[in-house]
């Protein structure tokens, strides 16, 4: 019963993605065609979010569900790993149509197709862990 509160956000999350058509095969292609400015809109009102919550967090020295401190370590300056990354990863999303948040509110809407994105996002996630020790960190 604990972690009700995570399952009703994940829950609300879901359904905040479904009816922005943040899910939308239609809506990520118009974005990868630059036909639309839906999904860059939506991008950066979660960047912005993000970069608040972070401020947040930092200045108020928050702390998580269990009262340990939040530490969000500053992040190594590495132009290699960031730019093989989100090549892997921007490949990824245009292929399958979704980025990894997505993948379970798909699923659970019927598209029973994206198990096979769910299963490449698994076999990236263990390849990954294999290679780690060899990729530009």
């Amino acid at each position: 019963m604990k972690l009700i509160k995570f399952i009703l956000v994940g829950f609300v999350f879901g359904i905040v993605l479904t009816k922005s058509e943040a899910v939308s095969w239609y809506r990520i292609y118009e974005m990868f065609q630059f036909q639309s400015f839906h999904m860059y809109g939506i991008i950066m009102v979660a960047v912005l979010t993000g970069i608040i919550g972070i401020q947040i967090i930092k200045r108020f020295h928050l702390k998580d569900y269990s009262g340990t401190p939040i530490s969000i370590p500053n992040k190594e300056h590495s132009i290699a790993r960031y730019l093989l990354g989100g090549l892997i990863f921007g490949l990824g999303w245009a292929l399958a149509g979704s980025c990894p948040g997505p993948i379970f509110i798909l699923i659970g809407s019927g598209f029973i197709s994206v198990i096979v994105v769910l299963l490449g996002a698994v076999l990236g996630t263990f390849l990954y862990g294999v290679l780690k020790n060899k990729l530009p960190h």
